[in-house]
């Protein structure tokens, strides 16, 4: 069993910067892919990135596409979201996940264990 915390999540203006961190514990963390999600109120949750368990490959969401960029320490079993020129609209709770595989996908469905989210805010 894995457990993550998410943290880092906060209330900032329109156009600021945040950088959230997901910690892991539990199963092998350094063999699977991770991603990022986020679920605003009344919206489902929606795909915000993923990463490949050796950080060589990424994927966005065209949404944050240019905007948020996602980074991983195998050593520090740790996942991270870097999100610059934020908008209103990414307004939400942010997740993070453990995938089945190594490889991540956009489909929530592909992966096993998720934290309990972190809040962001963002303001006009």
């Amino acid at each position: 069993q894995v457990q993550l915390v998410e943290s880092g999540g906060g209330l900032v203006q329109a156009g600021g910067s945040l950088r959230l961190s997901c910690a892991a514990s539990g199963r092998a963390f350094s063999s699977y892919a991770k991603g990022w999600f986020r679920q605003a109120p009344g919206k489902e949750r929606e795909f915000v990135g993923s990463i490949s368990w050796n950080g060589a490959n990424t994927y966005y969401a065209d949404s944050v596409k240019g905007r948020f960029t996602i980074s991983r320490d195998n050593i520090k079993n740790t996942v991270y979201l870097q999100m610059n020129s934020l908008k209103p609209e990414d307004t939400a709770l942010y997740y993070c996940a453990v995938a089945r595989t190594g490889w991540g996908t956009r489909d929530f469905d592909d992966y096993s264990d998720w934290g309990q989210g972190t809040q962001v805010t963002v303001s006009s």
